[in-house]
This record gives C-alpha cells, sequence and structure tokens, in this order.
C-alpha cells in the first residue's frame, strides 16, 4: 500500500533533523527493534463510540509496522479499556507506566480520565501526548509540561462562537445548554468572555445538566420559554442527539450552535441528519463522510487503509478519521526523533510544531505550538449543516 500522507513534509515541519550518526538515546519502553506507546479508551461505557479511536490508530501502527516501522523500529500500541471512568483510567494508566513501561501515552480519551492521570504521569516524566480533550487544562507548560492536547482548545471554540455571532447577530438572546464538567464549562467561559459586559443581557437564560440525566428535555424546553433566539449547546453525544430530536418535536427553531465535538457523523445520524439540518458549528478538520471530500486525496487514502484494515468498519465515520490523522502526525513525530527516543525530545518536538499539516484539517489550518503554549490550533471555519452537507461560512482566527 502507498505510503498515506506527506510525511516528509508533516518531518519537516516538525523540526530540526536529528543527525543519522547521532549516538543512540532511548527512555523506558525503547529498543534497537521496538517503541512501546500506551493509551486508555471508552471502547465500552457512555462514550464507546469514541472507542473507534484506538482502533483505528491501533490498525495504523499496524500498516507503519507492514511497512518496517519506524527508522527500522516497530511500534507497539497498547490499548486499554478504561470504560470512560477516571478511576478505571488510572489503574489502566499505572499498567501501562509500570508493568508495561511505555514511552508515552498517545491520544487518550476524556477530561475526566486524563485529569485523573495528568499529575501522575508528569510526575513519572512520561509524556501524555495529543490527548483527544480539548479541556483548556491541558494547556498548562508550567505545571504540566508533558500534557499536550491536539484538539482546538473548548475554550478557543468557545470564543470563535462568540466573534461570530457578535458579527453576524450582535442584538441574539442566548440560551445555553451546558454539560456540568470541564468540558461543559470550558465552552461557555471562552465564549463568554470574548462577549465580555454584554453575555449579562445577551444571555437570557442557561441549563446546566449531568453526563449521566437521561434525557435533556426539561432543559430544551425551559431555554425555549427564556424567548432565546440562539441556542449554544455543550452537550456530548447521546444528549446532542436528544436535544436535536427535541427541538424538532417541539418546533422551537433558534440558531443553533452545536460544539464541534458533537457533530460528528455517528452523531447526527443518531438524531436524523433532516433534524440536524440548519446547525452552526466550527471545524477545524475534514469530514470523512462528506460528499465534497468525496475526492480529497486524504480522504481517498483514509478509505482504502479501512478497506485494508478495519475492512467491517465505517469509513465514514469522522472520529474514526481523526484518530488515523493524529496517528500520522504522531509517526512523524517519532520518525523526526531519529535514535534520540526519550521522553525530553519526544516533547520537545511535540512542543515546537511549527505549521504542521495533518490529513485531517481544513486547508488554510495548521498545528502550531510552542515551549509556553500548546495550544495547537487558532484557527476554525464556522460551518452551517444542510441536511446532507456542511457549507462554510466564514474563517475565525484568534490573536
Amino acid at each position: 500500500m502507498a505510503k498515506v500522507f506527506r510525511g516528509a513534509a508533516i518531518a519537516a515541519a516538525l523540526l530540526a533533523a536529528t543527525s543519522a550518526h547521532a549516538q543512540k538515546k532511548y527512555g523506558q519502553g525503547v529498543t534497537d527493534v521496538e517503541i512501546k506507546i500506551g493509551q486508555t479508551m471508552p471502547y465500552s461505557g457512555p462514550a464507546s463510540a469514541y472507542g473507534i479511536l484506538g482502533r483505528a490508530q491501533t490498525a495504523y501502527f499496524q500498516m507503519v509496522n507492514d511497512r518496517g516501522g519506524i527508522n527500522g523500529r516497530k511500534i507497539k500500541l497498547i490499548s486499554l479499556d478504561d470504560g470512560f471512568s477516571p478511576p478505571r483510567a488510572v489503574e489502566a494508566t499505572r499498567r501501562l507506566v509500570e508493568d508495561d513501561g511505555v514511552l508515552f501515552t498517545f491520544s487518550s480519551v476524556g477530561t475526566a480520565a486524563q485529569s485523573a492521570v495528568q499529575k501522575y504521569l508528569n510526575a513519572k516524566k512520561v509524556p501524555q501526548l495529543f490527548l483527544s480533550t480539548g479541556a483548556s487544562k491541558f494547556n498548562d507548560p508550567a505545571r504540566y509540561p508533558l500534557t499536550t492536547p491536539i484538539l482546538p482548545l473548548y475554550s478557543t471554540e468557545g470564543e470563535v462562537y462568540a466573534r461570530y455571532l457578535l458579527d453576524a447577530k450582535p442584538d441574539a438572546k442566548v440560551g445555553i445548554l451546558m454539560q456540568n464538567d470541564d468540558f461543559g464549562r470550558d465552552f461557555v467561559n471562552g465564549f463568554k468572555k470574548v462577549l465580555g459586559p454584554k453575555a449579562a443581557t445577551m444571555i437570557v437564560r442557561e441549563a446546566v445538566f449531568e453526563l449521566a440525566d437521561p434525557t435533556v428535555d426539561s432543559q430544551i424546553l425551559a431555554l425555549k420559554a427564556s424567548g432565546a433566539d440562539v441556542l449554544f449547546n455543550a452537550s456530548l453525544g447521546k444528549q446532542t442527539a436528544q436535544s436535536l430530536k427535541k427541538l424538532v418535536e417541539i418546533g422551537w427553531k433558534p440558531m443553533h450552535i452545536v460544539v464541534s465535538t458533537s457533530v460528528s457523523r455517528p452523531v447526527i445520524e443518531a438524531a436524523g441528519l433532516e433534524n440536524a439540518k440548519g446547525v452552526i458549528t466550527a471545524r477545524s478538520t475534514k469530514q470523512a463522510g462528506s460528499p465534497s471530500f468525496a475526492n480529497d486525496p486524504d480522504i481517498k487514502a483514509f478509505k482504502a487503509f479501512m478497506q485494508k484494515y478495519m475492512p467491517n468498519e465505517d469509513p465514514t465515520n469522522e472520529i474514526g478519521f481523526s484518530g488515523y490523522a493524529w496517528a500520522v502526525v504522531m509517526e512523524q513525530l517519532i520518525a523526526a526523533c531519529g535514535d534520540e527516543l526519550t521522553a525530553e525530545n519526544i516533547i520537545k518536538k511535540a512542543t515546537n510544531m511549527k505549521n504542521v499539516a495533518s490529513p485531517g484539517l481544513l486547508a488554510g489550518i495548521a498545528y502550531n505550538t510552542t515551549p509556553t503554549d500548546y495550544a495547537p490550533i487558532k484557527k476554525l471555519r464556522i460551518q452551517r449543516f444542510t441536511g446532507d452537507e456542511w457549507e462554510s461560512i466564514k474563517d475565525v482566527t484568534l490573536d
């Protein structure tokens, strides 16, 4: 199978090349023939739809190994189920570090789960890389120098929505549906930050819910009754699908802004594509299931990969495509380390990314990090769902 992306271009952007004759320097989990890395994933539990991230990444590194590995070393990705539960994430992460001896963790899922192991991993000098959560707490180089996100920060996304709204509908009456945890609060805090003093008059009602709540019906009814003509929806997965259905059921048609983590194809299909029509979101990534990307070379490469390595999975699954795209970048980051495969060098590469492309990112958007700011993306594209397709409205870049 042909190599799947502009690997050389990514490697060049990632950093200064390591000399081919440099002395080998290894951290734990590394030998001349193998590099052990780990992750915890919600293969079971309430967020099991995100388990395809781990399955796609496991398959991707199998493909890498079939090609001979990275600089002659095979990648052993140990992917454990944490059920989206912080205690299980702690147990599984300790096993990865203390029993399996991984060099770093990669792309693990969940704000609460990764918060539970952040201090431990940093104390153990094990990098916690490319976290599949955009919580702002994971951009804290001073306290947690070994923790880096891969998603746009939720607070960044919230700021982008507020900037768009102030321009598109400055007299909006906003109702907020918020998941009552760090996930929801980050989006809303960023949103309110940009609204500034106007937040007091523009936001007419806030309704919170717990992840374990069976429905969000009462919250949606309360928000409609507030007279809001804009709904800012900071929910996840099941509750997002429920809210989309409920709006249609009660005939409420506000401008509906839904956070990007919750508009993947599986979520809106669960709600019904017609019920999601008109939803607005802010994205940095391509959609594997979108007709407009059918001929995109990176999407075609992903689908070819899926056909060969994951034939029983949906090749249009956008969550799986994200996992694949992050693995492409991780492959090149490891390659850029050459024979200096240590925690110190891997974190150096991850926190000095300069306009790094990815098969998953939209044209004009790239990863950029510095040792004092790990937030990888500060430009997002506002889009609207037509019922089958996402149409672009405008790009918003934070200063």
